[in-house]
């Protein structure tokens, strides 16, 4: 798939960023949109690394900001994480819209994220905001977890749990995306999170698998 197929689906200065560096959509990206991602439907999306799933939960957050639809929050799991992505899309989109970083104090409301569009956040301080009542987080349209398979962490799963759960009660109308590169059970966490399932196996490199004995590695399986 083309990203000119779906321009018109697309805000026209979002296609205009995207089209500078994209000319053609990844599979799991094509799946996703046949899933309804440009529609407002919820997915879980369960591919390789490396195989597109920052630009899925991309399209969906920034076309429903520049749409007058709502925020968008990015939680990941650590705050290095949280720097990366923030200053990616810091200079991605400059002056498209605001793009705020909260990964610091957790006794804070941080009143001044109400004038941000695009949050990201670790899942302890969006907790945080959740339990300090933030009332902006009503206007949260898309709500994106990354390393969604964390649910199942010992230490950071049951704090993510009782985030997706709050927010579930929160935002009816939210649109959530899931990523994640390895699930073990897919079907059943997208039917708990009442979402999609987009599953592909494509990854931009091959992957290679073999033994290294004695000073010697022989590969035996070449999977793609």
């Amino acid at each position: 798939m083309h990203l000119s197929e779906i321009s018109a689906k697309l805000p026209e200065k979002l296609h205009a960023v995207l089209s500078k560096t994209i000319e053609e959509l990844r599979p799991s990206q094509e799946k996703a949109i046949n899933a309804g991602l440009l529609d407002g439907k919820s997915l879980l999306v369960c591919t390789p690394t490396a195989s597109g799933k920052t630009l899925i939960a991309e399209l969906a957050a920034v076309k429903n900001i520049l749409e007058g639809k709502g925020k968008a929050i990015y939680i990941v799991p650590l705050k290095a994480l949280a720097s990366e992505k923030y200053k990616e899309f810091s200079k991605k989109y400059a002056g498209l819209f605001t793009i705020a970083l909260s990964i610091g104090d957790l006794d804070s409301a941080e009143p001044g994220l109400a004038e941000k569009d695009f949050l990201f956040v670790t899942s302890e301080k969006l907790d945080s905001l959740i339990r300090h009542s933030a009332p902006w987080l009503k206007q949260v349209r898309t709500v994106i977890v990354d390393e969604i398979h964390l649910l199942n962490d010992p230490d950071r799963g049951p704090t993510l749990e009782v985030i997706i759960t709050l927010l579930k009660q929160l935002l009816p109308k939210m649109q959530l995306l899931g990523l994640s590169a390895t699930i073990g059970n897919p079907q059943e966490l997208a039917d708990w999170l009442k979402a999609e399932l987009v599953e592909d196996a494509w990854r931009p490199v091959t992957l290679e698998e073999g033994i290294y004995l004695a000073g010697n590695l022989t590969f035996h399986a070449s999977t793609r």
